[in-house]
């Protein structure tokens, strides 16, 4: 595909695909780990969101950008309420059709101006429903993305492509946690740890709207300095990466649920908590990366619709001796999307109550959360 204006990208699957198309943002070469999404609008937020952490976010819906860019100005509580972090967090983006002219009231920048200020490669004007296709049938993979002015080397490109390991198989939480503990609503005598594993605002939002004080920490902190600021719970966030890799992080768990803190744990937290109890997890082929995936509570007769994020899943199998149960199951696939315990002060979901973007079907989770703290 040639373009008369503009720089011009490729991208280049493990397996050897190719897809050609129009370029924005920075030039060079990207790798990453090329993934899709099955959601029509929240871009700003999905492309903040941590967990989306050097991968190549595919966006299946075939119009991205048609609502523009806001400011990270601070909302309540200083959040930016367009945002699920400061900055954009994917390592690049993939979309059949980028607009340059939006229209919306909130907008301040076109989507490519915000590319170009965070230096974010994208492209457009390919098929994305045969990327998408691809990748269900092969699943995510590694990629490179080469943003251009002149030809590329492709030969090399895809040779260099095809050696590389998996980007997020490693410990990623490291990448994205906060560096220094932050406090939001810090008025309020109810006080929450957030352990951030690549928390979203949207957690935080959460949280300080039923008027508790956060505990933003750092996800390695130990549970005696968490300890000083006397919480009331423990959250254990979201976050990229292959969570068996973030094993520094069981030890705090543990002890928080050895002192019968309640803990409560969201997508990566889910994995986190079943892991410091002895189980294991895996990952899928593709992925759940949506705003409309069915839950069944089991036990009941409810299905709720779930914003996810995830690429790994706890092993059902796993969890005998961990005093953990399985609570909730994806309809599509029957992966496990939440655990509870009848011995323990804890429990967790796979997906996102908080939505951000998405339904909010499961948001009364953190009034259990509240219950559960008897406060």
């Amino acid at each position: 595909m040639i373009y008369e204006n503009g720089k011009k990208a490729i991208l280049v699957l493990m397996d050897g695909t190719i897809y050609r198309g129009r370029g924005y943002g920075p030039t060079g070469v990207y790798q990453g780990e090329a993934v899709f999404a099955t959601g029509m609008v929240g871009y700003p937020e999905s492309m903040t969101d941590p967990s989306y952490h050097k991968q190549f976010l595919t966006f299946t819906y075939p119009l991205i950008g048609n609502y523009g860019v806001a400011d990270y100005e601070d909302g309540e509580h200083g959040i930016p309420p367009s945002f699920e972090s400061d900055s954009i967090k994917t390592a690049g983006v993939i979309a059949h059709e980028i607009c340059e002219n939006p229209s919306h009231w909130t907008s301040r920048k076109t989507f490519p101006q915000w590319l170009d200020e965070e230096g974010v490669p994208a492209m457009s004007g390919i098929d994305t429903r045969s990327l998408t296709k691809r990748l269900r049938e092969y699943g995510t993979m590694p990629a490179s993305l080469c943003v251009y002015d002149d030809e590329p080397d492709i030969q090399r490109i895809i040779s260099k492509t095809k050696g590389i390991g998996n980007p997020t198989d490693d410990n990623l939480v490291k990448d994205v946690s906060t560096q220094f503990t932050r406090i939001y609503n810090e008025s309020s005598k109810k006080a929450v740890v957030l352990l951030d594993c690549g928390a979203k605002y949207g957690i935080i939002r959460s949280l300080v709207n039923r008027g508790l004080k956060v505990i933003q920490a750092r996800y390695d902190t130990p549970y005696d300095v968490l300890e000083e600021y006397s919480p009331k719970g423990l959250l254990i966030s979201n976050g990229p990466g292959n969570p068996d890799k973030v094993d520094s992080i069981r030890a705090t768990i543990n002890d928080a649920i050895s002192s019968e803190l309640p803990v409560f744990g969201i997508c990566m937290g889910n994995q986190l908590l079943a892991l410091s109890r002895g189980a294991s997890t895996y990952k899928l082929p593709y992925g759940h990366r949506s705003q409309n995936q069915p839950c069944i509570e089991l036990g009941t007769k409810r299905c709720y619709i779930t914003s996810q994020n995830h690429g790994y899943v706890v092993d059902p199998d796993s969890l005998e001796g961990s005093d953990l149960d399985m609570w909730f199951i994806n309809a599509n696939d029957q992966s496990c999307e939440g655990l509870r315990s009848s011995k323990l002060s804890a429990f967790s979901v796979q997906f996102h109550p908080e939505a951000s973007p998405g339904p909010q079907d499961t948001n009364y989770l953190f009034d259990s959360f509240i219950k559960m703290m008897g406060i």
